[in-house]
């Protein structure tokens, strides 16, 4: 069973594990408790893989498509 992960949000100093990019799903591993960071595109590519194995799935790709806030000088 896969839960929330309630840690803090995920920054531009958090990097994917597999190729640095700018890392938008935590996961939790549920043998070690230690934790992986994944970009969007490598999340979906191991997430049938270590979903299972998980005990917690953070993701914020949703984040992917927010637009910044305009400021009006």
């Amino acid at each position: 069973m896969t839960t929330a992960v309630a840690d803090r949000t995920l920054n531009a100093l958090d990097r994917c594990d597999r190729c640095g990019a700018q890392a938008y799903v935590r996961v939790v591993l549920e043998s070690s408790g230690g934790e992986l960071l994944f970009c969007g595109h490598h999340a979906r590519a191991v997430e049938a893989t270590l979903k299972p194995l998980s005990s917690g799935w953070h993701d914020e790709t949703g984040r992917l498509h927010e637009k910044p806030p305009v400021s009006v000088d």
